[in-house]
């Protein structure tokens, strides 16, 4: 769906989570709907290695049993670079596929690549959101503006 006010995709929950083919820290093309029959917690972050996203990545690295535990995988993307990601990954022992969106399709695609304001200065980029994802492709959870404290307990609930 289209925000006319802002020309900008707003994917709603109930909606079809759209397709796409990215490379993740290892090389390997990863695309969502490989996932079918798994849920899936689709989470776009800003930029590697920095505080919040770096303990956003812990987070999910540390809870990846629970959610695992609810036939779920984790899925997260950010325009850096394979090059980048496999230092982030390897620096904080990673354990699940973090996909390079670097000329940023996906994050348009998905909504979350926004104008956004960041110690008063204006300027675009990815505003972190996660996705749930059920087995069968559908957005059943959207949590936009994520804040990093307790978003690890918000997401194994929604599964």
């Amino acid at each position: 769906m289209l925000n006319a006010e802002m020309d900008e995709v707003v994917l709603a929950e109930g909606t079809q989570a759209p397709d796409f083919e990215l490379p993740d820290q290892n090389g390997k093309n990863v695309r969502l709907s490989d996932f079918r029959g798994k849920k899936v917690v689709l989470y776009f972050y800003p930029k590697d290695d920095t505080p919040g996203c770096t303990k956003e990545a812990c987070s999910f690295r540390d809870g990846i049993k629970a959610i695992q535990d609810r036939n779920a995988i984790v899925l997260g993307v950010s325009n850096d670079s394979v090059d980048s990601h496999v230092k982030f990954a390897k620096k904080y022992s990673l354990n699940f596929p973090i996909l390079s969106d670097m000329t940023r399709s996906v994050a348009k695609l998905y909504g979350v690549y926004k104008k956004r304001n960041l110690y008063g200065k204006s300027f675009v980029g990815i505003e972190r959101t996660t996705f749930i994802i059920d087995e069968g492709g559908t957005i059943r959870k959207v949590f936009r503006k994520v804040h990093v404290d307790g978003h690890l307990s918000e997401v194994v609930n929604s599964l």
